[in-house]
């Protein structure tokens, strides 16, 4: 069995179509070319993933199928859908001592591949997000209902964690009298506190939390929100400033697998067992290898995407690429000059302690003496034993992305239309190996979260339970003219528990922007009394809360 298919994870994809075939894994070839977005959708196999194989095997011809949009409305994994009740204890002085949370979770009409892992286990992972919390309870109800089944998303647990924290923090802030930034900053632990880990014992091992936040808040201009908010009250609108703090736990799937070969043109093969889903790896994992090696990086050829190329990998998700790939490359690197030092000897007539590797050549010590990697790699291919390295590599610990976003909008009182007027974050995703490709996965996760902020919901009937969305003419997405310039920047802190000091970023803007922007849009409705918002903030759910607020702003 060959297929191409739309997937984030071929080779779990793979092993599942294996299984529902009845044939081993060899027996089955999947090739994911460019997949394009995932979102977390694509992370699990769809009953056409082994249907068409089989149909076409049975035939003796080749199929294709391509789902309507119509269709992936009705079938496609979904996300969020959350409900929860929360509170906070904080002692005089504002520390926090307690949390609970008590929600109800949907999973839509059947489980889909993460089996509710969403709802329960990531969703528990970091409830109490970055603050000092010492006692937390957490109650998840998850229940069957009539949708598309409920699962991963761009972010999956984590978004709806930090936006309960988040909303819960506003609120304590507001009802007790503290300054927002202030009550966060005093909960959070400080750099040199650094591992720390929270009332369900995971391990968080680096950040600088007040840092980052005093930066974002600094590049905000939250000093001079003052007068932008009385600006828009002289042209009638609605002005709120919204603050978030995020953090996420990265890593997925806990192994990852390369391939490194040298192949006798000169050039060098690298084989990944996670693909591309529109992140760039074809930049960032050869940049990863030749920098350990010191080659160019035009002499690195990345293959991925495809089964028969290397026989295990752990797929695209949870923003693991870097962190998972690009480490099992560089310990693949590793092995790779030790075995080349060996050879390097050799051929320089010197003992293998003195052999050093720089900048992509061995060197006697002290010596003017040095022999280059690929002529090293010409002499191991030709006496049998060739520096080809295939690694696994499987992670201890998770790692943890975190930023903090500050936002403002303005709202027209008379239409409910929410107006992003100035959107600023500083993230603190470690080692950028990047910062071109980083910034770019910041801009499109705040996307999407501002999408699911204000626009994006799945409706149906109440009366028939029919999704009521048949394409993006009915389903709104966010456009450019939604949004407006980000002002992004990196406070990185090295990571620990990888050689890269890499945390991951593509997840983290979603989880950042939904909570921050939401912030800002209760921010503006205080005045009048509104503290609670059920989204998305579409102008008719602004609308209709302004027409029935308790109170009148002047």
């Amino acid at each position: 069995y060959t297929a191409h298919v739309s997937a984030q994870s071929i080779h779990a994809t793979r092993d599942n179509a294996a299984r529902a075939l009845g044939v081993p894994p060899t027996a089955v070839r999947f090739i994911a070319p460019d997949v394009g977005g995932g979102f977390g959708a694509k992370n699990f196999i769809y009953p056409e993933q082994v249907l068409i194989p089989w149909a076409a095997k049975r035939i003796g011809r080749p199929l294709k199928w391509i789902a309507a949009r119509g269709e992936v409305f009705v079938a496609d994994h979904q996300g969020r859908d959350h409900q929860a009740e929360a509170q906070l204890a904080l002692d005089a002085e504002g520390g926090f001592l307690a949390l609970r949370i008590s929600s109800v979770a949907n999973l839509g009409a059947y489980l889909e591949g993460s089996a509710g892992g969403v709802q329960t286990f990531q969703y528990a992972f970091l409830p109490g997000t970055v603050y000092r919390i010492p006692a937390i309870e957490l109650n998840v109800a998850a229940v069957f209902t009539n949708t598309a089944p409920i699962g991963v998303l761009r972010g999956p647990g984590y978004g709806e964690a930090v936006n309960i924290m988040e909303r819960l923090v506003d609120a304590a802030a507001r009802q007790c009298g503290f300054d927002r930034a202030e009550l966060r900053r005093i909960n959070m632990p400080v750099q040199t506190a650094m591992p720390v880990t929270n009332a369900f014992g995971n391990r968080i091992d680096s950040g600088a939390f007040p840092e980052t936040l005093d930066r974002a808040l600094a590049a905000a201009d939250v000093a001079g929100f003052a007068a932008r908010r009385r600006d828009s009250e002289t042209r009638g609108l609605l002005r709120g400033l919204g603050l978030a703090y995020h953090i996420k736990a990265t890593g997925g799937s806990p192994s990852e697998n390369v391939d490194v070969r040298f192949e006798a043109d000169g050039t060098v093969s690298l084989i990944t067992g996670t693909q591309t889903i529109g992140q760039g790896h074809e930049t960032t994992f050869p940049q990863i290898l030749a920098d350990r090696l010191g080659l160019p990086n035009d002499m690195i050829r990345l293959a991925q995407g495809d089964t028969d190329l290397i026989p295990l990998g752990g797929g695209h998700g949870s923003s693991r690429a870097t962190y998972m790939g690009g480490t099992a490359i560089w310990r693949a690197a590793d092995i790779i000059i030790e075995k080349g030092r060996r050879i390097a000897a050799e051929a320089l007539e010197a003992a293998e302690a003195d052999i050093r590797f720089e900048d992509g050549r061995f060197v006697v010590a002290g010596t003017d003496r040095t022999v280059d990697l690929l002529h090293v790699a010409r002499i191991a291919r030709e006496t049998g034993d060739p520096l080809d390295t295939y690694y696994a590599w499987t992670r201890e610990w998770m790692t943890f992305p975190n930023g903090a976003h500050v936002v403002e909008v303005e709202i027209d009182r008379e239409t409910g239309e929410v107006i992003l007027a100035h959107y600023t974050a500083v993230d603190d995703y470690g080692v950028v190996v990047n910062p071109m490709i980083a910034a770019g996965q910041a801009h499109g996760a705040i996307a999407q979260g501002i999408g699911q902020a204000l626009l994006e919901r799945a409706t149906y009937d109440p009366r028939s339970g029919q999704v009521l969305a048949g394409s993006f003419m009915d389903y709104p997405l966010p456009r450019a003219d939604d949004l407006l310039p980000f002002d992004l920047t990196f406070n990185p802190t090295r990571c620990t528990t990888n050689p890269l000091g890499v945390k991951g970023c593509g997840e983290a803007g979603m989880v950042g922007a939904f909570p921050a922007v939401t912030s800002a849009i209760l921010d503006a409705l205080t005045p009048l009394g509104i503290t609670q918002i059920v989204g998305p903030a579409t102008a008719y759910c602004v609308w209709r809360a302004i027409k029935s607020a308790p109170a009148k702003a002047t």
